[in-house]
């Protein structure tokens, strides 16, 4: 049997982690997608699969900025966007990656902004 490449294995975990994560109306899911040159995050409503709030490195980046930092504001934008669209708590999505660097960051960030999770 073949190793899984990188990419396959976090796909998997997603999919093992997504059977028991899911948004809702009330509390919708902060999902965090990170490539390897920016970070993207968005507030999702499973129920009718709708997006509410986004946010991506790519609006926050500026040559100087480090990724991490980077992420961390996406986080920020992501709380103010999605305070303003009327959520305050959300269950926070890793999409398969470690809570470890940019994700973390990206959570660490929307908490600093008031989102709850």
């Amino acid at each position: 049997m073949a190793a899984k490449s990188p990419w396959a294995a976090r796909k998997a975990r997603h999919r093992r982690v997504r059977k028991h994560v899911s948004g809702t109306t009330e509390r919708p899911r902060l999902a965090v997608f990170r490539s390897a040159r920016f970070t993207y995050a968005q507030v999702i409503d499973d129920t009718k699969g709708h997006t509410l709030a986004a946010a991506s490195s790519k609006e926050v980046e500026s040559p100087e900025v480090v990724k991490a930092e980077a992420a961390r504001q996406v986080g920020k934008l992501l709380a103010q966007r999605a305070k303003a669209a009327g959520i305050s708590a959300v269950v926070f999505d890793r999409g398969g990656y470690l809570y470890h660097g940019r994700v973390k960051q990206v959570a660490e960030g929307a908490r600093e902004e008031g989102l709850r999770f």
